[in-house]
């Protein structure tokens, strides 16, 4: 590691001086127009730098940055994979980055077009009617999708149905989701093998039910292999079924979630479709529906008309919910991604994902309990309770140390010291088997020496942190 950056970098405005110029602005090609009085200000409290500082500031912050272009990045349900550099180049072309987005229609055909394209190979994929590329990320085509299917059920006139069931293995922004729609949750607990229990989910249909949501694969890493006769109970009971697609990359090419009897699904292009993300963004949560629920999309969605494209509002749209034609950038990457991959290799993609996960499930297993005895699908949960007194915690940091970036841990609630392991199918069997190795060796340590594991991480640029002190007492601003 570069011992440059184990340093404490210091803030821009610590670098500042006073007088020092990074660029010199052009002349000013416009009249020059007086502010109303009172909206100026006398001074402006931006740092002075020149550039070459500008550059080193932020080129040592990002090399303290872990990034999936330098190292393994299995963090569970969040599909880590690489991001193909075609798929920037694409998104830099000046024909996408310079149109305007209140250009008219017969000016973006082209951008139009790539819509529409994305749309017709999405729902394809997925094995809806119709699609919206509106949503900008997971959570927002969730909670877009609950909307329609409370306007359906207002339509309907059935507004008492208040109830929506979240299976104890759901993704967590679910019940957010539902309580901004206005919907009460009741979790359903999961049986034996990790899936929905049947039985359970019988006993809470009734007439107030407006549906269930339902990740499959689930935050297991598991299939919901009662997937057709959980639509069907919902169904006869008179709700609908909303699909989170997190998990997608399990089953590209392979299984389509509409094909079941999922009403309603978000996909998250920046987990399948390989766009990039982390950091709060960017992100696109598109998301289809079958023919019940199309005419509530949210809008406007790209259409084709004759031989050209246009924006349209479905019949009954619950609206617009992002401006313009969503994150337009990850739509250009993703559609990419699509081309280079084809449906042939959607396929490969969901196979050797599984295929990754089931390898360094088998390779860890042995020291790391796996509470469920099943193959699984692209991730699997597995126990830090490996030697007491060593948590889950101790293991991700120490990993930190051993150049891999933590799983997701705690998480699902119903696994015990959880860590939530996603490889993707990217990855290399060289690269599990030192993944594999580190774990390993990290169960020895916490048996010999478990200091080494309660001080980790000891090789990184920040240590490890007060995280009750930094969620209660955060500092969200510069104190000079």
């Amino acid at each position: 590691m570069n011992t440059m950056n184990m340093r404490d970098e210091p803030l821009v405005y610590e670098l500042s001086r006073p007088g020092r110029i990074g660029c010199t602005l052009p002349r000013s090609d416009v009249p020059e127009y007086a502010l109303p009085e009172g909206l100026v200000r006398t001074d402006l409290d931006l740092p002075e730098l020149d550039e070459l500082t500008v550059v080193r500031h932020f080129t040592r912050l990002s090399q303290k940055n872990f990034s999936i272009d330098t190292e393994f990045y299995p963090l569970g349900s969040c599909t880590m994979k690489y991001n193909p550099k075609a798929n920037e180049a694409a998104a830099a072309h000046s024909g996408w980055k310079n149109l305007h987005p209140l250009v008219e229609p017969e000016h973006a055909q082209g951008a139009l077009e790539l819509l529409w394209r994305l749309q017709e190979a999405l729902q394809k994929i997925g094995g809806f009617a119709a699609a919206s590329l509106q949503p900008a990320a997971g959570a927002h085509g969730e909670f877009s999708g609950v909307l329609m299917i409370h306007a359906a059920l207002k339509d309907r006139g059935e507004l008492g149905r208040k109830k929506m069931l979240i299976p104890d293995s759901a993704h967590g922004t679910n019940p957010a989701s539902c309580t901004m729609a206005g919907f009460v949750t009741q979790t359903i607990p999961s049986g034996p093998d990790g899936n929905i229990d049947i039985a359970a989910l019988r006993a809470a249909l009734d007439d107030t039910v407006a549906g269930i949501m339902i990740t499959n694969p689930n935050t297991l890493g598991l299939f919901e292999t009662n997937i057709e006769e959980i639509c069907r109970l919902v169904h006869e009971a008179g709700g609908y079924v909303y699909g989170d697609g997190a998990n997608m990359n399990a089953l590209t090419g392979v299984f389509k979630p509409g094909s079941s009897g999922i009403d309603v699904m978000h996909f998250n292009l920046h987990k399948t479709f390989s766009t990039p993300h982390g950091g709060g963004g960017p992100g696109a949560g598109m998301i289809a529906a079958n023919e019940a629920l199309a005419p509530y999309l949210p809008g406007p969605v790209a259409v084709k008309r004759g031989e050209s494209y246009r924006l349209e509002m479905p019949a009954k749209s619950i609206g617009q919910v992002k401006a313009f034609y969503g994150n337009f950038g990850v739509l250009v990457r993703a559609y990419t991604y699509l081309l280079m991959t084809g449906g042939n290799g959607l396929r490969r993609v969901a196979e050797n994902a599984v295929l990754n996960a089931n390898y360094l499930k088998a390779l860890v297993e042995g020291v790391y309990p796996v509470p469920y005895k099943r193959h699984c699908m692209h991730e699997f949960v597995a126990k830090g309770t490996i030697v007491p007194g060593v948590h889950t915690l101790d293991i991700a940091k120490r990993l930190i140390d051993y150049g891999f970036h933590p799983p997701t841990i705690y998480f699902p609630l119903i696994v015990q010291e959880a860590l939530m392991i996603e490889p993707t199918e990217t990855e290399s069997k060289e690269t599990l088997d030192q993944y594999a190795d580190a774990m390993l060796k990290i169960a020895k340590e916490a048996a010999e020496q478990p200091e080494l594991l309660h001080d980790a991480p000891h090789n990184a640029p920040v240590a490890r942190l007060d995280e009750v002190m930094a969620a209660r007492c955060p500092i969200l601003c510069y104190r000079g």
